[in-house]
């Protein structure tokens, strides 16, 4: 039987969506044996308009590289959650940061509920590293891509001279999923 898991990372430019995305297709596709494709769109501002990455990862070729059957949804903003949250299928997984989305609709998913920036600003002492905290989280949630092949994409990926910010980051969301009280509910 075929594998096939879909992942849309969602909310605002300036949030580093895109760079997990990246991380993410690139580290299921070159360090774990996997197949893998990256789409990426933002809106015409820069910063603060909507963003979106998409990643699929196979264990066959990639035919239709669109996510429109989500099996995990990352949604950083509440425009992001309103916007996607329809495209999870049953069972699907709804991440979203608890600082920045306070209702998420109801549905036939399960939602993880997590404080995503104010980890990456408290535990990390770079706000600007929540994404890797969020592909930490995904990794822990998804079980779809090694963790260490994801760390040779964060040190692969990232500006030179942040990798072990970065990393520290993607182990403290990784850490953060695994724990009980960490704010999930169905």
């Amino acid at each position: 039987m075929s594998f096939r898991y879909e992942i849309r990372l969602s909310g605002a430019g300036g949030q580093g969506l895109l760079l997990a995305g990246k991380i993410i297709a690139e580290a299921a596709a070159i360090y774990d044996g996997k197949l893998a494709t990256q789409a990426q769109s933002y809106g015409p501002e820069a910063r603060g308009g909507a963003s979106k990455s998409e990643v699929v990862i196979s264990d066959e070729d990639i035919d239709y590289p669109v996510a429109s059957n989500l099996d995990l949804l990352l949604a950083l903003t509440q425009e992001s959650v309103d916007a996607y949250v329809q495209d999870v299928k049953p069972g699907g997984i709804v991440l979203v940061d608890s600082g920045l989305v306070a209702d998420v609709p109801e549905g036939d998913h399960r939602v993880v509920s997590l404080p995503i920036a104010e980890t990456a600003r408290e535990e990390v002492g770079k706000g600007a590293t929540a994404n890797l905290v969020a592909v930490g989280i995904i990794a822990r949630l998804s079980n779809v891509v090694a963790s260490s092949a994801i760390e040779s994409a964060i040190r692969a990926r990232v500006p030179r001279g942040t990798e072990e910010s970065n990393l520290k980051a993607f182990r403290v969301g990784y850490a953060l999923a695994g724990e009980p009280a960490g704010g999930e509910s169905s």
